[in-house]
């Protein structure tokens, strides 16, 4: 089967001071118990100095089953802040389980005409991945508002925060590369190496089952590319089962790099040793075998902590031995900049 090349990078504008951003319920329900870190959240983004607007759905106590409301509500809020020019960027509330219910009622012709950052992780890459396949849009994988701005944010140490606001506001606003992001001494090698791609990636559940929708990402797009993910909950198992399907998919066999997330709450990962549980680089590596490519781990984005931002479809440098990710590419265009032609890549 053949694939159509990929659609330019899509940048959005570059936002400006007193640009306004509207935290939607993307996917799952706002519970009354969190409505305090929902506030805090808007308080993060007006000393970036960006005006908040909390979308209707948002509200606290409503859900449908364990989502926000019914996948087409979802879709017609969503479409509606798309379309809406005064909207500068749209940042999700939360993860959860609702995205598959509504990738067919997605405006990608709004997205194409006026696009604009949409910001989340965990559910909400599904969205990133199934965007940039269809219209090039850079996907804004950071964190999400009422869990992480809100939430996990309050209880990092006064200078991460500081140092996540700066990188923030800097994503959003800035035409320069960010350059190498702020590590830690988290940062493992699983295997040396250096290279340069796109980044491309997300919860790696969302990776694998997206695979087997029409939303599929072919997968010449993964050709050079630095992928990323993460995991939250299920077995240690189901993760090397994910890496299959990349596996079997020709994925693993196509990429450039791999940078693997701080996992969070995997039953049966283990410490190591010929008797235990494998741990999360005995797995990786046990997948890829011998393809020679870096692979970096346990760097901070994802479900267990503040998240560090990684801009899907943004050229990255990964040197593993060195523990280095760096961010080659702005994520948005100059404020006036006009879109470029609608059309396929110059190069695939």
């Amino acid at each position: 089967m053949t694939h159509s090349a990929p659609p330019r990078l899509l940048r959005p504008r570059a936002l400006e001071p007193g640009d306004l951003i509207v935290i939607a319920a993307l996917s799952g329900p706002l519970h009354a118990v969190y409505a305090s870190d929902l506030a805090q959240a808007v308080v993060v983004l007006e000393r970036m100095g960006f005006r908040v607007r909390l979308a209707p759905l948002l509200e606290a106590g409503r859900h449908h089953w364990w989502s926000a409301a019914r996948p087409a509500e979802i879709a017609e809020e969503f479409n509606a802040l798309l379309r809406d020019p005064e909207v500068r960027a749209i940042l999700a509330h939360d993860g959860g389980q609702t995205a598959f219910g509504y990738l067919d009622l997605i405006d990608f012709e709004a997205i194409r005409s006026d696009p604009k950052p949409i910001l989340g992780y965990s559910d909400i890459s599904l969205l990133h991945l199934v965007i940039h396949e269809r219209t090039g849009l850079v996907g804004f994988h950071t964190d999400l508002a009422t869990p992480g701005l809100g939430g996990s944010w309050k209880s990092a140490p006064a200078a991460r925060r500081a140092e996540l606001e700066k990188l923030y506001s800097t994503l959003l606003t800035s035409t320069d590369a960010i350059g190498a992001l702020p590590a830690t001494r988290a940062w493992e090698c699983w295997r040396p190496g250096r290279t340069e791609g796109p980044l491309v990636g997300g919860v790696i559940n969302r990776i694998a089952l997206v695979q087997a929708t029409p939303y599929a990402l072919p997968p010449e797009r993964f050709d050079g590319a630095v992928l990323f993910w993460e995991e939250r909950g299920g077995l240690a198992a189901y993760v090397w089962s994910y890496l299959q399907v990349l596996r079997h998919s020709g994925i693993l066999d196509r990429i450039a790099g791999m940078v693997v997330g701080v996992p969070c709450e995997i039953d049966g990962l283990g410490q190591g040793g010929p008797d235990g549980n494998p741990t999360l680089r005995e797995i990786v590596l046990d997948v890829l075998g011998d393809r020679d490519i870096p692979v970096l781990g346990n760097v901070e984005f994802g479900h267990a902590v503040p998240n560090l931002p990684m801009p899907i479809g943004i050229r990255a440098g990964l040197d593993a031995h060195r523990r280095t990710l760096s961010l080659l590419e702005p994520a948005v265009r100059p404020r006036r900049a006009a879109l470029p032609p609608w059309g396929p890549a110059l190069t695939a």
